[in-house]
């Protein structure tokens, strides 16, 4: 059985990780009216990623007798100046994930919910990914200063995700 406070915390998460996927999504919609194809892909990508991990977690307490208690998901933003601030945005939010996640894990030493610390590990890691991979394009965008066509030579490499 798992400790009512990891519970709590852990449908706290799986409502940031559903939110993480509304929000990617979003971005994909303002990638696909800017008529930048590889964008969106790497969003939905993305996307699919952040809903996979709510589900993760949502089988994680199913498994542990645990009761998933979905709440309402904000909306996300729908518009950005540019491709650099989006990915800045999206820095920004992985680092609030991040520090999510380290709450959580936490609260399982605390609780001493082993299981919860295993299953958190590998968020973790995932998350060390996240991060690294936002970053590096953060980093591409600066160089090109979101101008030109290296922005359609990201798009293209960007629309490579997943093949």
């Amino acid at each position: 059985m798992i400790p009512k406070s990891m519970q709590d915390a852990i449908n706290d998460q799986i409502n940031k990780e559903l939110y993480s996927s509304y929000l990617y999504l979003s971005m994909a919609a303002y990638f696909e009216e800017k008529n930048l194809p590889g964008f969106a892909k790497w969003m939905r990508v993305q996307e699919g990623e952040e809903r996979a991990h709510a589900m993760k977690l949502f089988d994680f307490l199913v498994e542990r007798g645990g009761q998933v208690l979905l709440k309402a998901i904000q909306a996300p933003e729908t518009d950005w100046k540019t491709s650099l601030d989006l990915f800045k945005q999206v820095a920004e939010h992985e680092a609030k994930v991040t520090a999510s996640i380290y709450a959580l894990y936490e609260l399982a030493l605390k609780e001493k919910d082993y299981p919860a610390q295993v299953t958190l590990q590998w968020f973790i890691t995932e998350q060390v990914e996240e991060e690294k991979n936002v970053m590096e394009i953060v980093q591409q965008l600066e160089m090109i200063d979101a101008r030109g066509t290296a922005v359609l030579m990201l798009d293209h490499r960007l629309g490579k995700r997943g093949e």
